[in-house]
C-alpha cells in the first residue's frame, strides 16, 4: 500500500471514530508505530487531524468542549449507575492495599464497594475516611478506622468543612483513593461541590500514592471544581474507555 493511500485511510478511520491510537493503526496496517507517528505528523501539518498523546483525534473531536455537568447525584443514584464497572475498579483498588498502609478512603459509591472487597492483607491496614457509611462498614469488618470530624453533607454522605480540612492537614497517607465526577486532561479531576473538592485535594496532596476512581462515563466530563491535575494521580477506570485516555501512562483500565 502506498503511503498516501494509508494516510487517507487513517483520516477516514479517525473521522468515523473521532480517535485512533498509534498501536491500533500500526496493527491495522501491519507497519511500525514510528511510521504511523510520521503519518500523523504529516496529516496534522495538513490540518486533516489533530495529534494527541498516543494517537490522533479528528479536528471536530479535538475542538469540541467537554460536556459540563453541574449537578451532584445522590448516593442512592450513584449506587445504581455502572455497577459492574465500579466493582471492577473497586476490586483493583482494594488489591493495592498492603498491611502496613495508612490509607485515605474518600466518600463515594466505588469506595463503598472497595470496603466490601478488601482482602485479608488489606484488613490489617489503617483507614482514615470522611464517610460515615464507609467508617461503619470498615468497623464491621474489624478494621482500624479513623473518622475525620466536620459537617455532614447528607446527599453524598461526606464529611466536609473546616473541621475536616484541619484534621486532614495533620495526616500523611501511604495511599489515597478519591472518587471523581469528571475527568479531562485539560481540567483534571473535578467534582461539583467546593467543600468536597477541598477534602479530596488535601487528602491526595498528603498521599504518597494517589488514585482517582472513575468509570468511563466520567471521562471527558467537566464539573465545577478541580481537585487534582490529571497527571498528578493514577486514574483507575473501566467501561468504554476512549483511546485518548486508555493510552495515557497514568491510566489503569480494568475489565468489568
Amino acid at each position: 500500500m502506498l503511503a498516501e493511500q494509508r494516510r487517507q485511510i487513517i483520516v477516514d478511520l479517525v473521522g468515523r471514530n473521532d480517535t485512533a491510537s498509534v498501536s491500533e493503526l500500526a496493527e491495522r496496517f501491519e507497519t511500525s508505530e514510528s511510521t504511523i507517528r510520521r503519518d500523523i505528523d504529516r496529516l496534522e501539518a495538513a490540518g486533516l487531524l489533530v495529534k494527541v498523546h498516543g494517537g490522533a483525534a479528528s479536528v471536530d473531536a479535538a475542538v469540541s468542549p467537554a460536556p459540563f455537568v453541574a449537578n451532584e447525584p445522590t448516593m442512592a443514584e450513584k449506587r445504581s449507575l455502572n455497577a459492574a464497572e465500579k466493582r471492577a475498579i473497586a476490586a483493583y483498588a482494594a488489591s493495592l492495599i498492603e498491611p502496613d498502609d495508612f490509607v485515605f478512603l474518600d466518600a463515594g459509591s466505588t469506595t463503598q464497594i472497595m470496603v466490601e472487597l478488601l482482602g485479608e492483607p488489606a484488613l490489617c491496614a489503617t483507614y482514615v475516611t470522611n464517610s460515615v457509611s464507609n467508617a461503619l462498614a470498615l468497623a464491621a469488618r474489624g478494621v482500624h478506622v479513623i473518622v475525620i470530624g466536620g459537617d455532614l453533607k447528607a446527599g453524598t454522605e461526606a464529611i466536609v468543612g473546616p473541621g475536616a480540612i484541619d484534621a486532614l492537614s495533620r495526616y500523611n497517607f501511604s495511599k489515597g483513593f478519591a472518587g471523581a465526577n469528571g475527568a479531562t486532561r485539560e481540567q483534571g479531576f473535578t467534582t461539583p461541590d467546593t467543600s468536597e473538592a477541598m477534602v479530596k485535594m488535601l487528602a491526595l496532596q498528603h498521599s504518597a500514592s494517589r488514585y482517582v476512581l472513575a468509570d468511563a462515563s466520567k471521562l471527558g466530563v467537566v464539573t465545577p471544581v478541580t481537585f487534582s491535575a490529571f497527571s498528578d494521580a493514577t486514574l483507575v477506570t473501566a467501561g468504554a474507555v476512549d483511546a485518548t485516555y486508555s493510552t495515557l501512562p497514568n491510566v489503569v483500565e480494568v475489565t468489568a
